[in-house]
């Protein structure tokens, strides 16, 4: 795809088992990465965010990692989102094996997964670090939501610095050895993300006006809602 063509290392080649590829590639787009060693908080996070982009329709790039990335998949497409999960090796395989049926339920929700590596390449973990720069060609926007000092998915955010694409980051306890790293990146310059609107305003997504429905409008009605309201 075109928008691969122009990041500062384009792929030779990419495949892909998706019915619906070139419609998710114009569908908003946004990569939710972090810790393999995920946390509560982390977790809690994640599905919020990924559940709330969903609801607006953005599409969900991610690797198809423990932690953060699978959790994010997963939250998606439980809201009956679409998902693109790009892999490190070829597509005959899926590794972690654990998450095969979970690609096996992307494609059939009519996302994509994703390699840029030939049939019967193995996972390697040099092959990790390269496709980072493929999820972040493929989105509009990152969001890491809980990172080490050190994680693998700060190299994500490398990418997306080098290819112009705006980074939020969850900010977190600055007593956890899992949010040093996104705690880091918003010193850094990273933009520091609350809810999943901070990342729809930046995609010029418009949110959707907010109405009161009133609770009571008859007498009966409210008489039932003291009664519960009593107890």
């Amino acid at each position: 795809p075109k928008l691969l063509k122009n990041i500062p290392t384009p792929p030779k080649q990419l495949y892909a088992i998706s019915d619906d590829l070139e419609k998710l590639l114009k569908m908003p787009r946004v990569a939710i990465v972090g810790s393999r060693k995920m946390t509560t908080y982390g977790r809690i996070i994640t599905e919020k965010l990924a559940t709330d982009l969903a609801n607006k329709e953005v599409v969900v790039v991610s690797g198809l990692a423990y932690g953060v990335d699978v959790c994010a998949q997963k939250a998606a497409l439980n809201r009956g989102g679409k998902v693109i999960a790009v892999l490190a090796h070829g597509l005959d395989q899926i590794y972690p094996k654990a998450y095969t049926n979970l690609a096996k339920y992307i494609i059939k929700s009519r996302g994509a997964i994703i390699s840029e590596n030939d049939l019967g390449v193995p996972p390697r973990k040099f092959r990790f670090l390269e496709r980072n720069r493929i999820i972040a060609g493929l989105s509009e926007a990152i969001i890491i939501t809980e990172a080490a000092e050190k994680s693998g998915s700060l190299n994500i955010a490398g990418h997306a610095i080098d290819q112009n694409k705006p980074v939020f980051a969850v900010p977190g306890n600055i007593t956890s050895l899992m949010s040093a790293g996104t705690n880091n990146l918003i010193k850094s310059g990273a933009h520091p993300i609350t809810s999943a609107d901070d990342v729809l305003e930046a995609l010029g997504i418009k949110q959707s006006a907010q109405t009161s429905i009133p609770l009571a409008t008859k007498k009966n009605e409210f008489i039932i809602l003291n009664l519960i309201n009593e107890g």
